[in-house]
């Protein structure tokens, strides 16, 4: 990566809230979501982001956050720092970094040439077939998608990982994995957010003794907050990686360990599978709002095309007239939601295997037909829409992390292994869990997911292919300059999380912490329901329910890290505070 070509000369008037400026960048102070929560975000600028100038790293995890920057701080580019990042999380939280799952990284340099994606998302193996989460009448049965070792898609991180320090690193795979493989080896000390995870999801965990071996103490006591949590067979596993590559876990000694676990449960991933796993290089789906670049993940996710194409939909509106999560915002949001989800129920999959309308879902002709569907007073049942024709405009508990180096290039990566903790089984042996994401494929069109999510044939199960994804790096531009980095893990609610985001910064003009930490909606189609975070005005809450909608009170949504870029070349970042161990750390 060219890690010098950069001249920051954007003009960016949404940004006038940009917080305090100082060089040395502090941990953003964490906070409770309480009742007082949305009064404070009316009342401005409380909520002050951490600052610096050389670099910005975002993540989910203090540990990750600070062996990332210390790769910044060392000369290293964000590449660098993000992949440091992404080992570092696999082994501080279990629940959701990983090297048994995939993701989506999106690169932005900063000398304002064109992003790239890389899709390292999971795949099916090859012995899958349409029908294999059903039983003999055709009913899906659930928990088979979930809980089982036949939930397990192909894993891509570590492919991942290392193409992208590959084709746009300063240092070496085994750089990058020293920091995780230490953490492995002589552990960290368990904060309280750790031991309840564990807690929460022990009937779930127990189950495979690998797993409870692992995660849990020979009395079958969680690990408590202050204790210091060591994982061996995890580290020899990272080791392996660091030795001989990518063929360090896709080959040897970890492959069998994996093919081996799969063997003694009835699982479908083949040395075959593993040796031919790839990443696919990809381009961002791009459109503009407001005068900004959008660039986002494009299919296999679903998350970059809609928040586009939601994003076209609320051009046509006065968002910022409206106000921030006013009656009239969160109506018109709610509705545009509700259009783009139909949309991907039908038309969104994996790009290799079937033909999707990108250029017409992303349009501004197709969103200005969408748009006047809306009524402005009134609630449209989510029965009374069906996915639109957008071919007529054509010409076709997952962790987030955001970096920016000095040279202004721009890293956006958002990873998973599905639920938190995955499938729950472990390998026995590496110390890694496995994923359930073959819970994102369509077990049977028309039949929801765990979100609620509900998929048709372009989704369906087929061998090699990659699940649909909710996940949505994204990266903001003006002028050619990177200016917002962000993403999150969610579910179904990334797409609508980071959209948010988005809107908070450039219709209300908030500051970056402010803009994360503000309450949130979500509307998906179906259910027909519009959730909310605690903080939303009762006022407005009523006024939705007057125009037909059904509110739904919900926990946090989301937990989003992001960097912004001010005119003046200073890095504000912004950590999540719906997850207690995120952390901004700049220098």
């Amino acid at each position: 990566m060219d890690r010098g070509l950069y001249h920051r000369t954007n003009k960016n008037p949404a940004r006038r809230h940009s917080g305090r400026l100082s060089v040395v960048a502090a941990m953003t102070f964490l906070f409770v979501i309480g009742p007082a929560f949305g009064q404070a975000i009316l009342e401005g600028e409380r909520f002050h982001p951490v600052t610096a100038k050389q670099g910005m790293v975002a993540t989910s995890h203090t540990l990750a956050t600070d062996v990332a920057l210390e790769v910044l701080k060392k000369g290293g580019n964000a590449v660098d720092a993000a992949v440091t990042a992404g080992f570092a999380l696999a082994v501080t939280q279990p629940r959701s970094g990983n090297i048994g799952g995939g993701g989506f990284m999106l690169i932005s340099k900063g000398d304002g040439s064109e992003p790239e994606a890389i899709d390292y998302r999971e795949k099916a193996p090859a012995a899958a077939t349409e029908s294999m989460f059903q039983d003999e009448s055709g009913n899906v049965v659930r928990d088979r998608s979930r809980f089982t070792h036949l939930a397990a898609g192909v894993p891509g991180t570590v492919a991942g990982l290392a193409l992208a320090l590959e084709r746009h690193g300063t240092i070496s795979l085994k750089q990058a994995l020293a920091p995780a493989i230490t953490l492995a080896r002589e552990g960290f000390i368990v904060p309280l957010r750790f031991t309840e995870g564990l807690e929460q999801a022990r009937d779930r965990l127990e189950r495979w003794p690998a797993t409870r071996t692992t995660f849990y103490k020979e009395d079958g006591r969680a690990w408590q907050p202050g204790e210091r949590f060591r994982q061996p067979e995890l580290a020899d596993t990272l080791q392996r990686i660091a030795d001989n590559g990518v063929k360090g876990f896709y080959e040897g000694k970890t492959a069998t360990l994996i093919t081996e676990e799969m063997a003694r449960h009835g699982g479908l991933i083949t040395r075959e599978d593993l040796i031919n796993y790839r990443p696919a290089i990809r381009t961002p789906v791009h459109g503009t709002y407001r005068g900004y670049d959008i660039y986002s993940m494009s299919p296999p996710s679903s998350g970059g095309t809609h928040i586009v194409q939601i994003l076209n939909i609320l051009e046509g509106f006065p968002m910022a007239q409206f106000g921030h999560n006013s009656a009239d915002a969160i109506h018109h949001m709610a509705e545009a939601m509700k259009l783009a989800y139909a949309d991907r129920s039908k038309y969104l999959g994996d790009t290799d295997f079937v033909d999707v309308p990108l250029t017409g879902l992303t349009s501004k002709g197709y969103a200005e037909e969408l748009r006047k569907s809306i009524d402005p007073d009134k609630a449209r049942p989510a029965d009374d829409i069906n996915p639109g024709q957008p071919a007529a405009w054509e010409s076709p508990e997952t962790t987030h992390f955001s970096v920016v180096d000095k040279w202004g290039n721009a890293v956006s990566n958002t990873y998973t292994i599905n639920f938190s903790y995955g499938s729950g089984i472990t390998v026995k042996g590496a110390g890694f869990l496995l994923n359930n994401e073959m819970d994102d494929f369509s077990a049977k069109p028309g039949v929801p997911n765990a979100y609620g999510l509900i998929g048709g044939e372009a989704n369906k199960v087929e061998p090699g292919k990659r699940m649909l994804s909710s996940m949505s790096p994204t990266i903001v531009r003006k002028d050619g300059q990177n200016v917002l980095v962000t993403g999150s893990p969610g579910g179904s609610r990334i797409i609508t999380t980071t959209l948010q985001v988005i809107l908070n910064v450039i219709d209300h003009g908030m500051n970056i912490q402010t803009a994360v930490s503000a309450p949130r909606m979500h509307h998906q189609w179906l259910p027909d329901e519009i959730r909310v975070e605690q903080g939303i005005s009762p006022d407005s809450i009523h006024l939705l329910e007057e125009r037909g909608h059904t509110i739904v009170h919900g926990s946090a949504m989301g937990a989003i890290q992001s960097i912004m870029v001010s005119e003046d070349g200073v890095l504000h970042g912004g950590a999540d505070p719906r997850r207690s161990t995120s952390s901004a750390m700049g220098y």
